[in-house]
């Protein structure tokens, strides 16, 4: 081994927000990565769909990537592989349902035909360049969650991926603390532990809590049922499915996502239900409200969801009456409170009964709260230690709390996206950054919406757009007619037309005596700044002013 290599840890996606998440470990000429995450848009990325990790240091170094390990199947590890996959043609490995929701996606990006990816059960061993990947298993709010073993040239490193310590969990999947002793023993070299709930004092419930919510509120429901969750959670559609049966009802499944991981989790086995209780469009009419639960995407109020449309009036085969019960099973992501209240609202005045309470235990999160991270630091002991998945403030919370149980004074390294974190056999650093910028995805443009795009559209949003055309002779360089001006977005036209014809004064004096051989650059400036000023002298506004040119 080189004296001087060092192991690189570097976060391209997850450090400073939640969702995103994509971890990079390099050593000597071998790479590998840890999920491909996506993130939810926030509000003021007007337009966005999705954001995805920025690949950059990953292209610039393609050649020394040797393989992607997937933690889990929820959207915020797994999402942006189609994104990837354009780009990278590297094998990726991931327990059974987590292959199986990828594959659902790849397919759905027709991209399934040219990728290589391996089912691994935990306990596999995976040799990718100088590293050795080892798959455990952690309990969280999917079935098949794992977390990793990293062997290094310099030690072994612990990535938790997503997890929480659940004693009585719903699919039988408990953390494997058992083998996360046996590392400690051996001797961790660096952790990199979950944070999102960081700042939760106490023990997370158990998810059994949430069988038994679902259950009661089944059983006094009157009429219809309905149950909006992420498709992915499969394991809470379970939960729904075994207290239908409890409560002799049928279950109609509906959302693309939602429709698409339920059939692939039942095919694989994750989902067990017995015949005849999940139920199709023909066989859900004909059954009685009291008889039938509805499970449906839409917990985060996204637009085009399921459950938005039911809220207004737009689903295809339900409409809420009065009599429905509904019930959110997930906690609105930050970012996501107002149109997931907009569609409560709405609900409710559709004459149905909505429980989103948390009090209500309809839904527990899937995150270790700090008594359980204190757990597995004491357990592994780690010589160095990086928080990852979350918020700023969440980092430092948790490399807080992992100083308070035994990490060295100035081991714990709060990193955000970007940063790169050396290690040697002596000690640790951060000095280098790599771009990790928010690629937004807009449509079919991946990468191609900037902050100036956003920013020009938050300008829009507020003040408008004024478009002013003036036709110029070609000869002279002198106006051929008064200008044009079209506003939208910005006043009433109607009532204030006089502004517009004044604006059209404003345009004729600023390019007097203007020479013809100016270039049009510059009377187009001049144009934008008289006519920006007059209409903000005005009215006290600032719309969005373009300027169209013609020669005749």
């Amino acid at each position: 081994m080189a004296g001087n290599t060092t192991l690189r840890v570097i976060p391209l996606g997850g450090l400073g927000e939640i969702g995103r998440n994509m971890m990079v470990l390099e050593y000597g000429d071998d790479i590998i990565v840890v999920d491909v995450g996506l993130m939810f848009p926030e509000e003021e990325m007007l337009g966005v769909d999705l954001v995805i990790p920025d690949f950059t240091y990953l292209r610039d170094n393609k050649d020394k990537l040797r393989a992607v390990f997937l933690t889990h199947g929820h959207e915020d590890h797994v999402g942006a592989l189609p994104y990837f996959m354009r780009e990278f043609n590297a094998p990726i490995y991931g327990a059974r349902l987590t292959d199986g929701l990828i594959r659902v996606k790849l397919q759905e990006h027709r991209l399934l035909q040219g990728a290589e990816t391996h089912v691994i059960q935990p306990g596999d061993v995976i040799t990718a360049g100088v590293f050795e990947v080892e798959f455990f298993t952690v309990a969280h709010s999917i079935p098949d969650a794992c977390g990793l073993v990293i062997r290094t040239p310099l030690g072994l490193v612990v990535h938790t991926g997503d997890f929480k310590l659940d004693h009585t969990p719903v699919m039988d999947q408990h953390t494997d603390l058992i083998r996360l002793a046996q590392v400690g023993a051996e001797g961790c070299l660096l952790l990199l532990a979950d944070s999102t709930y960081a700042e939760q004092e106490g023990f997370t419930p158990s998810e059994q809590l949430v069988g038994t919510a679902l259950r009661n509120i089944m059983v006094n429901a009157e009429g219809r049922m309905i149950v909006a969750t992420f498709a992915s959670l499969i394991s809470r559609v379970q939960q729904v499915v075994d207290a239908a049966v409890f409560t002799g009802r049928k279950v109609f499944v509906t959302g693309r996502s939602m429709i698409d991981n339920v059939a692939m989790a039942r095919q694989l086995g994750y989902l067990n239900a017995p015949d005849g209780v999940i139920i199709g469009v023909e066989e859900m009419r004909n059954t009685p409200a009291a008889k039938l639960v509805v499970v449906t995407t839409g917990s985060q109020g996204e637009p085009t969801s399921a459950l938005t449309r039911m809220a207004n009036g737009d689903h295809r085969h339900i409409t809420i009456t009065k009599g429905d019960t509904v019930v959110l099973s997930a906690s609105p992501i930050p970012g996501n409170e107002t149109a997931v209240y907009r569609n409560v609202d709405n609900l409710f005045r559709l004459g149905a009964e909505v429980l989103y309470n948390r009090a209500l235990n309809t839904h527990v999160h899937g995150h270790a709260s700090r008594e359980e991270l204190k757990i597995i630091q004491s357990l592994l002991q780690p010589e160095y230690f990086v928080p990852v998945h979350g918020e700023y403030r969440h980092l430092v919370i948790h490399a807080k709390l992992a100083e308070s149980v035994g990490v060295p004074k100035g081991n714990a390294f709060v990193l955000t996206d970007g940063d790169v974190l050396e290690i040697d056999e002596e000690s640790a650093w951060t000095g280098e950054r790599v771009p990790a910028s928010y690629v937004y995805v807009d449509g079919l443009g991946i990468g191609d919406v900037d902050q100036h795009i956003l920013r020009d559209r938050a300008h829009l949003s507020t003040d408008g757009v004024v478009v002013v055309i003036v036709t110029v002779d070609k000869q002279t360089g002198k106006l051929e007619r008064a200008a044009e001006v079209l506003a939208r977005g910005f006043i009433d036209v109607e009532e204030r037309e006089d502004l517009l014809d004044r604006s059209k004064q404003v345009v004729a004096d600023s390019i007097k005596g203007v020479d013809h051989y100016a270039e049009f650059g510059d009377i187009n400036v001049r144009i934008r700044d008289a006519v920006s000023k007059f209409l903000y002298d005005e009215t006290r506004r600032r719309p969005m002013v373009l300027t169209v040119t013609v020669e005749v």
